[in-house]
């Protein structure tokens, strides 16, 4: 006799509020329990609570264990690229300040930036680089580090500088043709690249624009006490640890040229992180002596081997009698990203769950029965990719879904794909940065060491880019219709 297996129930919409519901709940008590320390574990834990619970749903709705251990498993596997350049970035940060990269960047920029224009010319220079290479996460864990350096320097709000920094990453990799996302969104939309890219200039020119206004504006609020004396004293403690050159700025140019000549983002930064160990070995040998307590027992090269070891994976420990440079260069390692991916593997397991028994879909499903004029649809697509962001916990997936979701809706109200991929553009790879328990939002706290509620207020262009897109939704401007050929 042959068993027959039921197939699982369709989810109510009740189901499919219940572990979301769970977890806002649990998050916000979380943050206000914790405060900033709440990413160091008690969010990963209200993130597996919601997960039990959406199983819970599954099991009773008639999927088998198998159903949900795979959806678990998938929502992980799909963030293993994600994870493996995190550990990479952190491997970078160490062997960057080991090399005299970061200490130089650092130097310069003091020398060379005005406190009061640092916030804009941080978001500018930060535009700038990711425009070039396509890249949010290579530009924060390389330019980012060292102008967030730059700023503990100049005693400026940690806050304010990572929005910076992260609003001008976000615009040039948002505007990039070399981007993931931006490839990634016309293709589920089914629009052309470069339309893409220029359609997209209608929100995101005004963004960025608005945002260079307002850094500017808290630039010159601004009122540092450091003095020439004190920035003139962190520059001879860096050079008193350092050898320093320009000459150290060149692991960087590599990077940049391998991410210009579209070599993958993981092997990019691996090089870039190997160029620093060689950087390191002829030009910083004190520095590397310096981060091992028995130079006396071992022999000079186990010692120097010795060294850069333990930067590659718990990163660089200065010794610095200044402590505002101790601050700035202990930093890096593979293990400082640890408790970052704990924290993605705990928000993709509850996104795997909510996908694999449906009650992700039946979310969305929920939103389009909503949908009845032009403008609920271009609304409901800019809320969709947000609600995705808080859910999903992955950026991919807040242009996938949506993509693939309303693309059918906007082809029949006559409405050209560019809308729907400028939409999920618009609210989906740019408010990813937003959310702590999101991959973007967990990389770019713990790469530019400020938690994501800090920089959140500050992050201007990340805000301002949905905020308009939506104002452009509601009166329809520049919503383009499908052109008929006779």
């Amino acid at each position: 006799m042959v068993k027959v297996t039921k197939a699982p129930r369709e989810s109510s919409y009740t189901d499919a509020l219940i572990p979301v519901l769970t977890l806002i709940i649990s998050l916000a008590l979380s943050v206000y329990l914790f405060g900033s320390d709440s990413s160091f574990g008690s969010n990963q834990i209200s993130l597996i609570l919601a997960t039990a619970i959406a199983a819970s749903i599954g099991y009773k709705n008639g999927y088998t264990w198998n159903d949900i251990h795979g959806g678990i498993l998938q929502g992980i596997q799909s963030a293993m690229g994600a994870i493996l350049i995190l550990l990479s970035v952190g491997l970078l940060v160490g062997t960057w300040i080991l090399s005299g990269t970061v200490p130089a960047m650092l130097i310069y920029g003091i020398e060379l930036i005005s406190p009061q224009w640092f916030y804009v010319t941080s978001c500018l220079a930060s535009a700038i680089v990711a425009l070039s290479i396509g890249s949010s996460w290579s530009t924060a864990g390389t330019v980012g580090v060292g102008l967030m350096g730059i700023s503990l320097g100049l005693d400026l709000d940690p806050g304010i500088a990572a929005g910076a920094i992260i609003s001008g990453a976000y615009m040039g990799d948002k505007m990039s043709p070399l981007s993931d996302s931006t490839n990634l969104a016309p293709s589920v939309a089914g629009s052309e690249l470069f339309s893409h890219i220029r359609h997209m200039t209608w929100t995101t020119v005004p963004a960025f624009v608005l945002s260079l206004i307002i850094f500017t504006i808290l630039g010159f609020l601004e009122t540092p006490s450091n003095n020439e004396v004190g920035i003139q004293e962190i520059s001879a403690a860096i050079e008193n640890e350092f050898s320093i050159g320009l000459h150290l700025l060149l692991p960087m140019v590599i990077l940049f040229a391998l991410a210009r000549a579209k070599v993958p983002a993981l092997a990019s930064v691996l090089i870039g992180s190997l160029s620093g160990i060689v950087f390191a070995l002829v030009f910083q040998q004190e520095a590397i002596l310096g981060m091992v307590d028995d130079t006396e027992s071992l022999a000079t090269v186990l010692a120097v081997v010795k060294g850069v070891w333990i930067t590659t994976y718990d990163g660089y420990s200065s010794s610095n009698s200044n402590e505002t440079v101790k601050t700035l260069l202990s930093q890096g390692g593979m293990k400082s990203m640890l408790n970052t991916i704990w924290l993605i593997m705990c928000a993709l397991a509850f996104g795997g769950v909510m996908e694999s028994i449906g009650l992700l879909k039946k979310l969305v499903d929920g939103v389009m029965k909503q949908v009845k004029s032009t403008q609920g649809l271009l609304v409901s697509t800019l809320f969709t990719a947000f609600g995705v962001n808080l859910v999903a916990s992955d950026q991919y997936m807040a242009i996938v879904l949506p993509g693939r979701a309303f693309r059918e809706e906007y082809a029949k109200r006559g409405l050209d794909p560019l809308n729907l991929s400028r939409a999920i553009e618009d609210a989906g790879t740019v408010t990813s940065v937003l959310v702590p328990w999101n991959t973007c939002g967990a990389f770019m706290a713990v790469t530019l060491g400020v938690q994501t509620f800090e920089y959140l207020p500050h992050a201007l262009f990340n805000i301002l880019s949905p905020l308009i897109a939506l104002l452009f939704a509601l009166t329809l401007f520049k919503v383009l219709k499908i052109k008929k050929h006779n």
